[in-house]
């Protein structure tokens, strides 16, 4: 029986589903499962599928003029229960963080005050709405949505790679 795994070598940074070469880790085995006996033209055909379904229902992107459908993995990720309520948690954290950073910025200016943030650095920037300063908004939420990217590191932490609070993407 075919093995749609032969030839793939583990590289430096975390893999997700290998811990070492073939050996899964635990809560990819069910997954494994399915997909080693699977040819890899009949993965592609599946991927090749649901990008035209996407497509077809409007799940895009604009790139460049060009209309793309929204990238998807065909094979989940799995995050265990203890990661998940860790990643929910840290989340949590950063956007509190960041509003209140907003509130400040928008507000009194302790960190202009404090020298954390250069004054300059945010009232020249294009995004700066001077018309909302001062501004208290119902509940104090200023970030309503937020995109918070996260990647592991060779040792498989989260690390955040960027927050997107003004359109994340996905969120059409």
């Amino acid at each position: 029986m075919a093995d749609i795994f032969d030839g793939y070598r583990l590289a430096q940074a975390w893999d997700e589903m290998f811990a070492a070469p073939g050996q899964p880790r635990p809560p990819y085995a069910p997954i494994i499962s399915v997909l080693q006996p699977m040819d890899p033209a009949e993965l592609r055909f599946r991927a090749d599928q649901l990008a035209r379904v996407f497509t077809d229902r409007g799940v895009t992107y604009d790139f460049a003029g060009e209309e793309r459908p929204f990238p998807l993995d065909l094979i989940p990720r799995v995050i265990d229960a203890i990661e998940w309520d860790h990643i929910t948690q840290g989340v949590k954290q950063r956007v509190r963080a960041l509003e209140a950073f907003l509130a400040d910025v928008y507000g009194p200016g302790r960190a202009f005050d404090d020298g954390v943030v250069p004054w300059r650095l945010v009232y020249t920037s294009p995004r700066f709405r001077r018309e909302v300063a001062d501004f208290e908004p119902p509940n104090g939420v200023r970030v309503h949505v937020a995109g918070i990217d996260l990647v592991r590191d060779e040792a498989g932490r989260f690390r955040v790679l960027e927050d997107n609070v003004r359109v994340p993407s996905g969120v059409s």
